[in-house]
């Protein structure tokens, strides 16, 4: 494609951007029927709710495709449409460390932890880690560390969800987005209440095939518009950019060029949090056998990495065709790129598809950050720390419905609070307590016998406490245009993320508080484990009672 002619497209793309005008009406029929036909599939999937192995695992009915497809829904969040994309978009190369962040860190995942701990655990990490440990402190501390990575997870999502639909319709004021945050976090509650984790993964496994689809169709679009060439799409990418130089894009350095240690703890973060992040580890317990667990992984691992491949091109087609001015100024700002792509592609009706398949992304993940935390809380805390076991059959989960109350309401509040912030940024803090929090004990519950309740209590709390101390004191809270207080003070901590200091801070509290431990634990349950985790043998009669 000649230049001349990329440059009539572009103008011509550009204009349409100005022109085409969004549509209320359209877009919320498109989100209503939306809403209307998932909801009619989490009220047919609920009828067999009834133990807690229905609520937390969905009775364990699911194959390995459809468990793929359902982890790829939980595991493609906000973060990787909305946030990303507008990062490629705004910051090109190092926007794009995101989806190579992202990606690696599932295979972590899936190599160092995922099937040793499904053949371990029953429904939650903490089943798992208090196998071999005791029962009460480590479920409390494990349960804690749940709900915090799942606050911090929810806190983007709800972020974007204000975002995406204050762009759908033109809503600017900050009142008018909390309202919808609001709504968000009410149909997230009814979701979870109705449909459990068998309806909840019906929609992650419907909402993957539309954002895979979706993100497919965008990207042959973009490509088409370029003569089906990536050069001819970056070097335009670089026409439009507003970076100065304009080829910085193409490089490294626009985001984190000028502190290379936030950089490094991003990408620590990144790689090592998902192995530590409980609803996604929670999935693979919804399948009947350790065989179905690697199906599953299998087809995950496709759809998730075919899926970051294409933000490449989104993020610079968005950059290319909307222009990075329109998205930091849009409704949204950075987490506007890919509806303002679709817009800029299709129009209105476009635009309403997209931003109706980012409104199911959200809605997924968030149903599922819900029920894992709700779980965390009813089986660990209350079943078996307060109760100690003794609980009557529904008793768990009617506890378990009310946490999902309390949990929706915190993530509405909180969620308010974040509000323009680039849910891809959130997620890697989310990342980066996981990964100092749960990562350290689940990595020496499995692999290392001498590993003790102290070193796990240790290791869990400190590594939180750093996490989320070292966030505080960090230009996210504090001192730049996108702080929670834009206006007062100036950070003490200098880096946006902790996982450069707070993840060592997790292993080393767990090697110490073992290594300080004057009674050792029985060995013969650390055999066990070894194991169980390791063939299998002992898991389903584990995984069913």
């Amino acid at each position: 494609m000649s230049a001349v002619a990329a440059q009539d497209i572009w103008a011509s793309v550009s204009a349409a951007v100005d022109t085409v005008e969004n549509n209320p009406v359209l877009n919320i029929s498109i989100f209503g029927a939306f809403v209307a036909v998932t909801l009619f599939i989490v009220i047919r999937a609920s009828r067999n709710n009834k133990t807690a192995a229905d609520y937390y695992a969905a009775g364990r009915s699911f194959t390995g495709p459809q468990n793929g497809f359902a982890i790829s829904g939980d595991y493609l969040s906000a973060a990787s449409f909305l946030g990303i994309t507008g990062a490629i978009a705004i910051n090109g190369y190092d926007g794009f460390l995101y989806s190579i962040g992202f990606l690696v860190a599932w295979l972590v995942a899936l190599l160092l932890v995922a099937e040793l701990m499904r053949n371990t655990g029953k429904f939650t990490m903490a089943d798992v880690l208090s196998f071999r440990l005791k029962q009460g402190p480590v479920r409390m501390a494990a349960a804690i560390t749940t709900l915090a990575v799942c606050f911090f997870y929810l806190l983007a999502q709800m972020a974007g969800a204000g975002g995406l639909v204050s762009l759908l319709l033109g809503i600017h004021e900050q009142i008018g987005q909390s309202v919808v945050v609001a709504v968000v976090g009410v149909l997230m509650i009814v979701y979870v209440l109705i449909g459990g984790m068998k309806g909840t993964t019906w929609v992650q496994i419907v909402k993957a095939f539309l954002l895979i689809g979706g993100a497919v169709v965008m990207t042959v679009w973009v490509l088409a518009l370029n003569g089906f060439s990536l050069d001819t799409l970056l070097g335009n990418a670089v026409a439009a950019s507003t970076s100065d130089p304009k080829d910085a894009i193409l490089g490294p350095g626009l985001q984190y060029g000028k502190n290379p240690w936030d950089f490094i703890s991003l990408g620590a973060a990144l790689v090592l949090g998902t192995a530590g992040l409980p609803h996604v580890l929670m999935r693979f317990y919804t399948v009947p056998t350790a065989k179905e667990a690697r199906r599953s992984v299998v087809w995950a691992i496709w759809l998730i990495g075919i899926f970051y491949l294409l933000t490449l091109v989104l993020g610079y087609g968005a950059g290319y065709l909307v222009g990075p001015d329109t998205i930091k100024n849009a409704p949204g700002g950075v987490n506007s790129a890919a509806p303002l792509l679709a817009q800029a592609l299709g129009g209105p009706l476009l635009l309403g598809f997209i931003s109706a398949v980012a409104f199911a992304t959200i809605l997924a993940v968030v149903a599922g950050l819900t029920i894992t935390a709700a779980a965390s809380f009813a089986h660990d805390i209350y079943a078996n720390v307060v109760k100690k076991g003794n609980v009557p059959p529904d008793g768990e989960v009617k506890v378990a419905r009310r946490t999902v109350i309390v949990i929706g309401i915190l993530a509405i509040i909180g969620g308010i609070g974040v509000q323009g912030q680039n849910v891809a940024f959130l997620v890697a803090l989310a990342f980066a307590v996981a990964a100092s929090a749960n990562l350290p004990t689940i990595v020496y519950s499995l692999f290392w016998r001498k590993f003790t309740t102290r070193g796990a209590v240790w290791s869990m709390y400190g590594g939180l406490a750093a996490a989320i101390i070292l966030i505080v004191l960090s230009p996210v809270f504090w001192g730049t245009p996108t702080s929670v207080f834009k206006d007062v003070g100036t950070a003490i901590w200098p880096l946006n993320n902790p996982g450069i200091v707070s993840i060592p801070v997790g292993f080393f509290l767990g090697w110490l508080g073992s290594v300080t431990t004057t009674r050792a634990e029985d060995p013969r349950k650390a055999a066990e484990m070894d194991v169980r985790s390791l063939t299998g043998y002992g898991a389903e009669k584990a995984v069913d009672h």
